[in-house]
């Protein structure tokens, strides 16, 4: 492991953090000066302004994240956010961003090359939404939503899309463009009212009321793990086809 990515997981401070850290000297691996581009085996001895450092154990959480509440660690604004939440014994940080007034299942993590895995678009990870718009979108709309719709950031991937209800949408995308499902509801003409994840992967909301966490069993965190043994990120060409 890299060494921002060890200090990280310590609980000393972001990797960005990390990185001034180590630039400065202030970190020592095994009693030489810590670089950039240090590893850090697992038997290590790490060393901060020369007091001893561990590592974290590892920490999978969900969220079900009320309305309100940001997608950061800290915001500049003072608005709460989804770690002051969760507020964790472990340096844990959200997966991806659900906007402040979109709720629903947030997995946090101090595991970052899995995080790492599964923001990457090309893994594919499934993200259910419900979405309750302004008016009732037609059949020609759904059928848009579905095929991909073109945002100024491009064509959107094709998109499971079902209607539940008059105004009422269920999504499941693979992306995780900002304000995506938000932008492809307007773009057929459709303003989102409410928005809500149910899903995230193998992970759903059940028995979790909102505003309420809990850590992932064993058996979840093996269930996230598994497009990072059977996928591969593809190529920038394959991307843009």
């Amino acid at each position: 492991m890299r060494l921002n990515a060890w200090l990280a997981r310590a609980g000393v401070a972001s990797r960005r953090g990390a990185d001034e850290l180590i630039k400065a000297g202030r970190v020592t691996v095994d009693g030489e000066p810590g670089m950039l581009n240090t590893f850090v085996a697992g038997n290590a001895h790490v060393e901060l302004d020369g007091k001893p450092l561990t590592s974290q154990k590892l920490a999978y959480v969900l969220l079900n994240k009320p309305a309100g509440v940001v997608t950061t660690a800290r915001d500049p604004q003072g608005r709460p956010t989804v770690v002051g939440l969760v507020n964790h014994k472990a340096r844990i940080v959200p997966v991806g961003r659900l906007d402040a007034d979109t709720t629903g299942a947030l997995l946090l993590t101090n595991d970052g090359p899995l995080a790492h895995t599964l923001a990457h678009p090309s893994y594919e990870v499934d993200k259910v939404y419900i979405a309750t718009v302004r008016g009732d979108p037609s059949p020609e709309a759904i059928a848009q939503l579905a095929a991909g719709v073109e945002l100024e950031d491009g064509m959107t991937s094709p998109a499971q899309v079902k209607r539940l209800a008059p105004g009422r949408i269920e999504l499941v995308l693979h992306e995780g463009r900002n304000r995506q499902v938000k932008r492809m509801l307007e773009a057929v003409g459709h303003r989102v009212i409410a928005l809500h994840r149910v899903r995230y992967g193998p992970l759903d909301l059940r028995g979790l009321p909102i505003g309420r966490w809990r850590e992932l069993t064993a058996r979840e965190v093996g269930e996230l793990r598994k497009p990072s043994r059977a996928a591969k990120p593809q190529s920038r060409s394959a991307r843009r086809r």
